[in-house]
């Protein structure tokens, strides 16, 4: 897209906008921020987003989306058929796809839309349903830059970053009362991933958590999916046997993104693999000590000098592989060579940069 199609979009005054972000929880975190863009561009338009059923939760009540309209990816034709027609029913003027996948471009389509744009990112045909293309969103990239060219590209590039959750009362007493019986201040753990190739060995975790307790008092939270008990509750049990008096909740299994929010809104530090509650909890205001193995810290992680971001430096290292792509001595070998150390080092900077010693004492 061109700079006069640049002012094409800024005169345009849609009635109807869609924003296709259906997945995953990291890029919509990412996503969310656009949200007052839109809004303030184009003050009268009504905004829908399409977004997985699981994720849904999150972007409840969110004043400024309309409708939030639903995917199931594990759904039926029925329900696949469905979301089609309520796409093209919608008459959406705008629709922004910022997934671009054969299924987000079969719903950009959908939509009949006359206005339909998408990143320089997408793929398996989906740049074939867009009719514009916002420029500079290559995977060179960094996530977080690539959704805001948008805001860069209608004008808006010094507005402010704002990653808006609405939590209810109750979740907020909840997130309360489950962090009530922990030391201060909190550090938050989240050792689950996705891919396996992201998951930093639960051992190191157990280490790193153990010298924070013992040189800063910290109290620990564990969180994750329900998936992730196996993940959290040998963390568990590993930290408890180096630090006998530890205080210590495991929450993992038993949060709503909306409570996982609301906890990490009372997180002072958390400690994370690249994975979508280290965005969440990034894009909350949280200081991040995250870990990078098959991933590139400064093309996945988080903005913000508050953060500290610590990469694997085998030869392989950010090849973006769900599986890992060495055999022999060399299979999985960032898992070994990000030693503890290191993480140690670039937790303790974090702790400094974002003023959280209470204590010196270990």
């Amino acid at each position: 897209m061109s700079r006069n199609s640049a002012e094409s979009l800024k005169s345009l005054s849609p009635r109807r906008i869609c924003i296709i972000k259906p997945s995953a929880l990291g890029d919509i975190v990412q996503t969310l921020p656009l949200l007052s863009v839109l809004k303030d561009c184009y003050p009268e338009a009504e905004i829908s987003w399409v977004i997985n059923k699981g994720f849904a939760n999150l972007l409840e009540d969110h004043p400024l989306i309309d409708k939030l309209m639903i995917f199931d990816r594990r759904g039926t034709w029925a329900s696949w058929g469905g979301l089609l027609k309520q796409l093209r029913s919608h008459r959406f003027d705008l629709v922004i796809d910022l997934q671009g996948l054969l299924r987000t471009g079969v719903m950009t389509l959908a939509t009949g839309a006359k206005t339909r744009i998408g990143l320089e990112t997408a793929r398996e045909g989906s740049h074939l349903t867009v009719n514009g293309t916002i420029p500079e969103t290559t995977r060179d990239v960094p996530a977080h830059a690539r959704n805001w060219r948008l805001a860069e590209f209608l004008g808006y590039a010094e507005s402010t970053k704002e990653t808006q959750i609405f939590i209810s009362q109750e979740d907020q007493v909840w997130a309360d009362e489950s962090l009530s019986t922990l030391q201060q201040p909190v550090l938050t753990i989240s050792p689950g991933a996705q891919w396996i190739t992201k998951r930093w060995p639960i051992e190191k975790y157990a280490e790193v958590a153990a010298r924070a307790v013992q040189k800063y008092q910290m109290g620990v939270c564990l969180i994750g999916g329900l998936n992730e008990r196996e993940l959290c509750d040998p963390l568990e049990l590993r930290l408890r046997e180096l630090v006998p008096d530890l205080s210590l909740v495991n929450l993992a299994g038993q949060t709503t993104l909306k409570q996982l929010s609301a906890i990490l809104q009372r997180t002072d530090l958390m400690l994370t693999n690249d994975s979508g509650p280290m965005h969440l909890g990034a894009g909350l205001g949280t200081p991040v000590v995250g870990v990078f193995l098959c991933t590139d810290s400064i093309r996945s992680g988080p903005p913000g000098t508050q953060h500290s971001l610590v990469s694997t430096t085998v030869e392989c290292r950010a090849s973006y592989k769900k599986q890992c792509p060495c055999t022999g001595d060399a299979h999985m070998a960032c898992m070994q060579e990000l030693d503890v150390a290191r993480v140690w080092t670039a937790f303790q900077a974090c702790v400094e940069t974002n003023q959280l010693a209470q204590s010196d004492a270990a």
